[in-house]
């Protein structure tokens, strides 16, 4: 099994940078990773991905956050992070770290959440 830990949330002034991570806690070395990214949530508006990087280094990013936002992971591929630079207002959501992780070669897919962490861009 596999346990996400997600920090670095907080309130930022538009214009501001804030940086995310999201570390995994493997339960044993037949887990391999696949990727990890984070979607993002605001009240009254539906789900959204913003970022994702998969095992081989591909990255995808959400629209309206392409320029703005890296992701990157650590070489132990256990951390991954999120770099927001030019924060907007409309950035404001619950970000929530998410990881797909295979057990065994080609045996299954498992999906894993953290627990979300706020960010408000605000003046």
């Amino acid at each position: 099994q596999v346990q996400l830990v997600e920090s670095g949330g907080g309130l930022v002034q538009p214009g501001g940078s804030l940086r995310l991570s999201c570390t995994a806690s493997v339960s044993d070395h037949m887990y391999s990773f696949n990727n990890m990214g984070w979607y993002r949530q605001a009240p009254g508006n539906q789900g959204e991905l913003v970022a994702v990087i998969r095992y081989n280094d591909n990255t995808n990013y959400g629209d309206s956050v392409e320029g703005r936002f890296n992701i990157s992971r650590a070489d132990a591929a256990d951390t991954v992070y999120l770099q927001m630079n030019d924060l907007k207002r409309e950035d404001t959501a619950v970000y929530y770290c998410k990881a797909m992780y295979e057990y065994g070669i080609g045996l299954s897919m498992h999906e894993y959440w953290g627990q979300g962490t706020q960010v408000t861009v605000s003046s």
